[in-house]
């Protein structure tokens, strides 16, 4: 079972925002995204259920997953596929080079900033996180 690590309330706290109807799939989503693109390359100690178990570490991955809703709430792009093309024509299909982030993560697939700022707070120690740490087995 996926780990979702924000709740409603910690969103609107972190936000200032009032919580859409969907939150509870959109915290989903942005958990599944962050777990994918952040929180596998880092170091942190885990409960049994997989979550962190350092709440300093916790309350910090839901206000990453909190931004990271909110920032895709702000672009309207979550799944990245604005500005993929200059042009576009319906009539015979016409599509034509790629938009301002051609060749980059599209708005929607790249993390945010906010998000990875609520990763950097010198709270989170070394001894209890490590962002960005990988390791090789020997």
């Amino acid at each position: 079972m996926a780990r979702v690590y924000a709740t409603a309330a910690q969103y609107e706290e972190t936000t200032g925002q009032t919580a859409p109807a969907d939150i509870d799939a959109r915290l989903r989503r942005a958990s599944r995204f962050l777990d994918s693109r952040v929180f596998r390359l880092c170091r942190y100690d885990v409960a049994e259920d997989g979550m962190p178990s350092n709440e300093v570490v916790a309350e910090a991955f839901a206000a990453a997953v909190s931004a990271q809703v909110w920032a895709w709430d702000d672009s309207g792009d979550e799944l990245g596929t604005a500005g993929q093309y200059t042009s576009v024509s319906i009539g015979s299909v016409s599509l034509s080079g790629g938009g301002a982030q051609s060749g980059a993560s599209s708005g929607g697939r790249a993390v945010a900033d906010t998000a990875l700022e609520a990763l950097r707070t010198p709270d989170l120690t070394p001894d209890v996180f490590v962002l960005g740490w990988v390791t090789s087995w020997g």
